[in-house]
């Protein structure tokens, strides 16, 4: 039964993307996956053949690894995910919109979506890249950029200068992070980059497929705050801040070790984030349930941190937790390219200024520049295993 799904790698979407194309307008349900695929092939044989006849047509499947850091293939209704591209592009005044620059890869649910589908149903032009890892293409696509969209995670954000200096981009009108936290403290640098672009936090997950909400950058003065629902989908929390949702756009289910999980239409389905409602109808995202735990009977909460450190550090971040030798939870600060002396003395100063010491780091680590998945967010797990790390600081405990 396998055999019925077809698979596609991102490789062969880029080398010809009008394959892609040919898919959705066939029948046969396709998946696609990554280039540096982080599965087995017999994980992923194993996996298909758990999926039910009657997804064999109309849907699409995607793998992520979720909240959990384990693989999942989500499962996705085909119309379902043409609805949600339309009530994106009014959510996001993209009328004005001619084009989009796809700097992730569409294996990714944010630009398969909010990029590759949007540029299908409204019949605008799509430009493929990789992004920041051939950032010489990229820089030609945006300085050519002519009425433009660009969809980024907010990691990478520092590359944009790192890589492009003080250039600007008249031609990008629209500009959309989803995928992780929003740099709202980098909105002055990014506006001097984009000039003309029209700023927006998006927030969800894959199981929402992706959307969830959305808010004008200049809406709030504060990263957390996510914005309002997209039309038709209720948000509400559980135990301990846990936050869920329900949306006539989200997937239909998703595979996992443990076989294929239909999610039913009044079901609440997890986010894997901590959240809370706000005023005027917006939420605000408190982090994901790993970045907020317990130390010395102090609450930390690890997006918290990052966004005070990122008030004067604008290189990379990434904060990862770790068991100290007392057995208490605890984390560890790596930035990137290596600091100097005074740059760690800002850091260390602004964090002592707001929080007392059970929320400063383990240690604060530097390298020359952070590992990053293909979709350009932090690997985690290769950062943890990393030996070439150079240690600032570190507490005595």
């Amino acid at each position: 039964m396998a055999n019925d799904v077809v698979v596609m790698q991102e490789s062969e979407i880029r080398s010809n993307f009008r394959v892609l194309d040919t898919r959705w307008r066939s029948a046969e349900t396709f998946a696609i996956l990554p280039s540096n695929l982080p599965v087995t092939e017999e994980w992923l044989d194993d996996a298909l053949h758990h999926l039910p006849q009657e997804f064999y047509t109309k849907h699409f499947l995607l793998l992520t690894s979720g909240s959990t850091g384990q693989p999942k293939l989500v499962v996705a209704n085909r119309e379902r995910a043409e609805l949600l591209a339309e009530v994106i592009h009014r959510l996001q005044d993209g009328e004005a919109t001619r084009e989009t620059i796809c700097c992730l890869p569409l294996s990714y649910s944010y630009s398969f979506v909010n990029q590759w589908l949007w540029s299908r149903i409204l019949e605008r032009r799509l430009i493929l890249t990789d992004g920041f890892m051939r950032p010489g293409e990229l820089k030609v696509a945006l300085d050519a950029a002519c009425d433009a969209m660009i969809c980024m995670v907010g990691a990478q954000v520092p590359l944009l200068r790192s890589f492009f200096g003080d250039r600007t981009f008249p031609g990008i009108i629209r500009l959309h992070f989803a995928g992780g936290r929003f740099p709202q403290e980098q909105l002055d640098p990014l506006r001097q980059i984009f000039p003309n672009a029209k700023i927006f936090n998006n927030y969800g997950c894959a199981e929402a497929m992706p959307r969830l909400t959305i808010r004008r950058a200049e809406d709030a003065d504060v990263a957390a705050n996510i914005g309002r629902p997209v039309s038709g989908v209720e948000l509400k929390t559980g135990e301990e801040d846990q936050l869920l949702f329900r949306s006539p756009f989200r997937a239909v289910g998703f595979i996992e070790n443990s076989g294929f999980r239909a999610i039913a239409d009044d079901e609440w389905v997890e986010t894997g984030d901590l959240g809370r409602a706000a005023d005027n109808g917006m939420w605000t995202l408190l982090g994901r349930k790993s970045e907020v735990f317990k130390r010395f009977g102090e609450k930390i909460s690890l997006p918290a941190i990052e966004a005070v450190v990122q008030r004067v550090w604008h290189g990379e971040l990434a904060l990862y937790r770790e068991t100290d030798s007392m057995g208490e939870n605890g984390h560890i600060m790596v930035v990137a390219p290596h600091p100097e002396k005074r740059q760690l003395k800002a850091i260390m100063m602004e964090l002592r200024r707001d929080f007392s010491r059970p929320h400063w780091p383990l240690r604060v680590e530097s390298l020359e520049r952070l590992p990053r998945l293909p979709n350009d967010k932090v690997d985690a797990l290769a950062l943890k295993e990393r030996k070439d790390v150079i240690v600032h600081w570190s507490q005595r405990y």
